[in-house]
């Protein structure tokens, strides 16, 4: 059962829907296009406690009524959930594996946790979970070496706050070529886009 809206609480969203949803929009598509590249978009937002702005642009952006989302149980039946109805009225899903969408913080990652979300198939590749990851910093964690379509050489990028089996464990799920899960790490009003082609290693390895 949904949690009740409660209006009088109700934060905003983009102040220009259009404008600033087509402004998003471009950005995401730099950042899916150009993976390891850091791109801001939501600055301008006030999205409830627990979303930050970057998460809440993606949603804002790229959710409505035929985009099924989960949300970690954390960010359920509260502030979140209502205000993500109330924009873009996009159905929550209890089940990870049929979500287009996930939105978690990186503190509530568990080993397997990954594994859960859809991997795509051989029909429908598309269908895999965008998981979208809320972290501290894009730039205060181990630094990382990307290589892949969209990368001239290599990239780099350093967020902070992801346990070590996170990288592993994606891995793992994209090794089978046109499988596995798209990422999208967002600190505040920042994201850089890791699509399921990019390869990663720890700097050093």
């Amino acid at each position: 059962m949904h949690a009740p809206l409660n209006l009088a609480e109700l934060r905003p969203g983009f102040s220009e829907p259009v404008r600033d949803s087509q402004s998003a929009f471009r950005a995401l598509l730099t950042a899916t296009a150009q993976p390891g590249t850091v791109v801001e978009l939501g600055k301008a937002l006030s999205p409830p406690s627990g979303l930050n702005q970057a998460a809440a642009a993606v949603l804002l952006t790229l959710a409505d009524q035929d985009t099924l989302v989960w949300l970690e149980p954390g960010l359920r039946g509260g502030a979140v959930e209502s205000w993500l109805r109330f924009h873009t009225s996009c159905p929550l899903s209890d089940q990870p594996e049929h979500a287009a969408f996930a939105v978690l913080v990186s503190a509530s990652l568990t080993s397997g946790m990954l594994s859960g979300f859809n991997q795509g198939d051989a029909k429908y590749p598309d269908l895999a979970t965008t998981v979208v990851v809320m972290v501290p910093d894009l730039h205060s964690g181990p630094a990382l070496v990307l290589e892949g379509p969209g990368i001239e050489n290599v990239a780099e990028i350093a967020p902070e706050g992801l346990p070590e089996f996170f990288w592993s464990e994606r891995a793992d799920l994209v090794a089978h070529f046109q499988f596995g899960i798209d990422v999208m790490l967002c600190a505040e009003a920042a994201l850089v886009s890791i699509p399921r082609t990019t390869r990663i290693q720890f700097k050093g390895e």
